[in-house]
């Protein structure tokens, strides 16, 4: 089970890296946490398709699959 998280944790941080971070420069330590917060709960779980997901964000799988939503990611 450990392994199937981390899978998903470096997925997102490679992602994280890839798509938002390398693109931007940011002043501070604080500026960065925030924008990359907005980032996260913006784009990321709003907007952005997952394949784990059927290609739906995370708060549209969630929406659509209310019950199941947790016990499916985590396996």
């Amino acid at each position: 089970m450990h392994r199937g998280i981390n899978a998903v944790n470096e997925a997102f941080n490679s992602v994280l890296k890839v798509e938002y971070v390398h693109r931007h420069t940011f002043a501070t330590r604080t500026e960065a946490r925030l924008r990359i917060a907005t980032w996260i709960t913006g784009f990321y779980n709003g907007r952005r398709p997952h394949s784990v997901c059927g290609y739906q964000s995370p708060i549209d799988y969630e929406h659509d699959h209310p019950a199941n939503s947790a016990s499916e990611l985590a396996a």
